[in-house]
């Protein structure tokens, strides 16, 4: 690049820079960092608070333009002061999140609005500013989008997380958003149902922001080079899946009461690209435009009264009839034609992302010698018969809300990828825009036998298979282990913040391999597990969860290196009903597909050497593995006849006879349904810690006796 090309490009570089400088940087508090959604104070509301979903998306012009510098090369000093305006504006969020950590505590395990993470704060010391019933607060978009930049920021290489405290917190962000796709929430627009009745409900928006941080935070060191296993993000593959399932489930609906809504424009699009099919995101993007698209704007979605200047703006929410009186007149959002435009950039449609820049032009008001976006176009109340009578046919007034900062935002940066100066990987540096489809994976098998003669048995059917004490430096343990383990994973004493919920895991978080304190950690698959559900050991259904396991892995894994399954064959399941089809589904594996699934069945020693583990900083819980309730000493205790326990349950057992005529009762029947309904009475009665006195000279405790019938009726 010549001198006189370098001053060219430096010219255009600060003319941005004049933009964002008076209409996004003068806005910034000097102490928290935050920005306001606006300056406007309206009857809609204050809008000085700082929201937390329109704080992101408003620094998104101000980081883009640190990154047209940066890539240009020229003027380090102003690369270097709007980096560290991102820097103080997405710390500003982490802190007066951080002082809601009890809430964060509390919401993993309720799901309850009213423990959610408030959706906006203080625009000057970040503090509350209304009560936790008075705001729609669960908005699981806006705590998603936060993880997702976090992730996209720290990837190109700034700094926002300072120490370990503030990885835990934001790891428990991650475990926040985990069930998104599970859980109503108020969405992007903060009233919920499009009755507008208070009522949350899932929001594909919703889902698809908290699946595309999911997939952004995975494996993510927030100290960037200078990490470790301490300060890297753990993310449960299987959150990710269901996430999927529950998007592609809902659209091109944003939910059950909206057919359609603008915001999906950012889940197909930057900065979630959260859909992989193309075909999906074409089709839901058509959908938009085609219902929702204006002159000025696009509806955000039908029947929406939000600003029309028949809204009662003294009440919050609708009367149930009230819709109806919003058709056609719904103000329109030059906002969305922001997201279009970015859509059509990295979509490489230069023409499309010219009619829409096009269109922004003419949607700008002149203010102090820039063209500023309004928040949205409405109808005056003498244009309202004619738009009803002719949709579109009347002409819309900007409202007082300019310029709304987060359109701004997006607005500044479509134009700076417009006019050459960024490109679509410089603010997508983990490169979503690119993800397509991937081709079903090749699933690595590995049969662990339970025993030597489990595996002479196996070899005998030309099965080759190893047993987990020939690898005594590699810890094997059950799902529900993992489970236990990764209540650790983000655990911090100084918040009051503990890891993960105790939840049951699916075949994906046990389909890699783990590193914990140098050693290799390898799970079984849930469904094999006969400590949670005694039918693992029926053999036709084992075969059959196995084989929807196997599926689901396969539809499901993105991650590096194949997924690995472990089958762990128990000689009860060779020895009961069914055994024959155990044989012939291992010999199935061994021809390579399975279900129509690629497999490959490997001897473990090869296995080990393929695999790519995920490095935990946890402490390993002193009693891991588990004990296999399938291979302890029965009956020790209580006599035991098969025979005599094939009979229906019969009915409940009065306590009015007493402990001890009870317990005489339980020791001297041979049957486990007579058994089970005395220590039933005995344990509702009593509690299940009380000494039996079946022992000799040692408490017997009636839990003990229950973990025995267990055993015994599996």
């Amino acid at each position: 690049m010549t001198a006189a090309e370098q001053t060219a490009l430096a010219a255009r570089l600060d003319r941005y820079f004049v933009q964002v400088d008076a209409l996004l940087l003068r806005r910034q508090d000097p102490v928290t960092g935050l920005f306001p959604a606006s300056t406007a104070i309206t009857v809609h509301g204050d809008y000085t608070d700082a929201w937390v979903r329109d704080n992101v998306y408003s620094i998104q012009a101000v980081w883009g333009l640190a990154l047209a510098y940066r890539r240009a090369g020229v003027d380090n000093t102003r690369a270097y002061l709007l980096e560290q305006t991102v820097v103080k504006l997405m710390r500003g969020l982490l802190l007066a999140m951080m002082r809601q950590a009890a809430k964060v505590e509390r919401f993993k395990q309720t799901q309850d609005p009213l423990d959610a993470l408030h959706a906006k704060y203080n625009t000057r010391n970040g503090e509350v500013v209304v009560a936790d019933d008075k705001w729609g607060h669960l908005q699981l978009d806006a705590t998603s989008i936060y993880l997702l930049m976090l992730a996209q920021m720290t990837r190109a290489g700034l700094r926002i997380v300072f120490n370990l405290d503030e990885v835990a917190f934001v790891q428990n962000l991650v475990h926040y958003i985990g069930r998104a796709y599970r859980t109503p929430d108020y969405g992007i627009w903060e009233r919920g149902n499009k009755i507008n009745n208070g009522r949350p409900e899932i929001n594909a928006s919703s889902v698809g922001m908290a699946k595309a941080a999911l997939e952004a935070m995975r494996g993510l060191d927030l100290f960037g080079a200078d990490g470790d296993a301490r300060s890297t993000i753990y993310v449960v593959a299987d959150e990710i899946a269901r996430s999927r399932a529950a998007l592609h489930s809902l659209l091109p609906r944003e939910s059950l009461s909206k057919e359609v809504d603008a915001a999906l424009l950012s889940i197909i699009g930057y900065p979630a690209f959260a859909v992989e099919d193309p075909a999906l995101a074409s089709r839901t993007r058509e959908q938009v435009i085609a219902k929702l698209a204006g002159r000025y704007g696009l509806k955000r979605f039908l029947l929406d009264g939000h600003q029309t200047v028949i809204e009662d703006n003294s009440r919050l929410h609708y009367e149930d009839d009230e819709l109806k009186n919003f058709a056609n007149i719904e103000c329109e959002w030059p906002l969305f034609y922001c997201y279009l435009l970015l859509d059509a950039l990295f979509r490489g449609e230069r023409a499309e992302a010219e009619r829409y820049r096009a269109i922004l032009q003419t949607l700008t008001v002149e203010k102090d010698g820039f063209g500023l976006l309004p928040e949205l176009y409405f109808l005056p109340e003498a244009a309202l018969d004619g738009e009803r009578a002719a949709p579109g046919s009347q002409t819309r007034l900007p409202n007082h809300n300019l310029p709304l900062i987060w359109a701004q935002s997006l607005y500044l940066l479509g134009e700076l990828m417009a006019d050459g100066l960024l490109a679509a990987e410089d603010i997508d540096p983990l490169q979503r825009h690119r993800r397509q489809p991937r081709p079903l994976p090749t699933v690595r098998l590995a049969v662990v036998a339970e025993n030597a003669t489990v595996k002479a048995r196996l070899a005998a059917a030309g099965i080759a298979s190893q047993t987990a004490d020939e690898w005594p430096d590699v810890c094997f343990a059950e799902a529900e282990d993992l489970s236990r383990i990764l209540q650790e994973v983000g655990r911090s004493e100084k918040l009051a913040l503990s890891g993960r919920p105790f939840r049951r895991l699916r075949s994906l978080a046990t389909a890699q391999a783990y590193r914990i304190g140098g050693r290799l950690h390898l799970f079984y698959g849930q469904f094999q597990n006969p400590n949670s559900f005694y039918v693992a050991f029926d053999n036709r259904l084992l075969l059959a969860q196995f084989r929807a396991e196997l599926s689901y892995v396969a539809r499901h894994w993105d991650q590096p290196g194949a997924p690995m399954l472990l089958f762990k064959l128990r000689s009860v399941a060779l020895d009961g009903d069914g055994a024959d089809a155990v044989i012939a589904v291992l010999q199935e594996l061994q021809g390579g597909q399975c279900a129509g699934i690629p497999v490959a069945l490997t001897a473990l020693s090869a296995l080990l050497g393929e695999l790519v583990p995920v490095e935990l900083a946890v402490t390993v819980p002193a009693d891991l593995p588990s004990a296999d309730l399938s291979v302890v000493d029965r009956c020790f205790y209580l006599p035991f006849d098969p025979a005599a326990s094939r009979q229906p349950l019969p009915d409940a057992v009065s306590s009015k006879q007493g402990f001890a005529a009870l317990v005489q009762q339980l020791s001297s029947t041979q049957s486990v349904p007579v058994q089970l309904r005395l220590l039933q009475s005995l344990g509702n009665h009593y509690g299940l810690d009380e000494d039996s006195g079946l022992g000799s000279g040692e408490p017997v405790l009636l839990r003990q006796l229950a973990r025995e019938l267990y055993v015994k009726a599996a």
